[in-house]
């Protein structure tokens, strides 16, 4: 019985390519990412919108591939790259330095990453990445102030770059500089927060 031909895959890796690069284009380029539709992709990419359901499930799949892709490399520089926001430095400095790196890859993708926020079930809340992120920054603040409480202070960080409050913010007028010092100051006053000495242990 001969083989599958090597062509169907690299066919296959090519128009997953192309449908990753025109998506982006497409949600970059528009200023409302409800408005990119399945049809407009596939249309870009050249391929039939069967392609992208099966490749991508739907319109949520689609889009967390896109911010898986971006993801990548800040994930590879939280887990082995240098301090600050790598291994190494202190976990102030760490979380100091990864809230503004999740900030800088919002305000860089801010359409796509609405997109995703805005997705239904596609909610930060129910993917792989913010659980990263959670668990990464809640690992940190049990290391700067102790493990009560450290679960919910991640997310309320977390809350602060989300990507429909950075719109708010921009529309309103908020310079980005200050977007970044408001969000430093909150980690800053998060972290070194005095905390009773009977609250640094587990839950009543």
């Amino acid at each position: 019985m001969t083989p599958p031909p090597r062509k169907e895959r690299a066919d296959a890796q090519r128009n997953r390519e192309a449908v990753l690069a025109a998506a982006e284009r497409l949600f970059s380029e528009g200023e409302d990412p409800d408005r990119v539709s399945m049809d407009d992709i596939a249309a870009a990419a050249g391929v039939g919108k069967g392609t992208l359901f099966r490749r991508f499930g739907d319109r949520v799949g689609l889009i967390k591939a896109l911010v898986e892709q971006r993801t990548e490399q800040l994930r590879a520089e939280v887990a082995t790259g240098p301090p600050p926001l790598g291994p190494g430095a202190p976990a102030e400095q760490r979380a100091l330095a990864l809230l503004d790196a999740l900030l800088r890859l919002k305000l860089d993708t801010r359409p796509l990453m609405l997109a995703l926020e805005s997705a239904g079930s596609g909610s930060p809340y129910r993917n792989a990445t913010y659980a990263l992120w959670h668990a990464e920054l809640t690992a940190l603040l049990t290391e700067a102030r102790g493990e009560r409480d450290a679960d919910f202070l991640a997310h309320a960080l977390l809350a602060a770059v989300r990507s429909d409050l950075i719109e708010h913010l921009r529309a309103g007028g908020t310079p980005v500089r200050r977007i970044h010092d408001g969000v430093a100051a909150l980690v800053r006053a998060t972290l070194t927060a005095d905390v009773p000495h009977d609250r640094k242990g587990g839950h009543d």
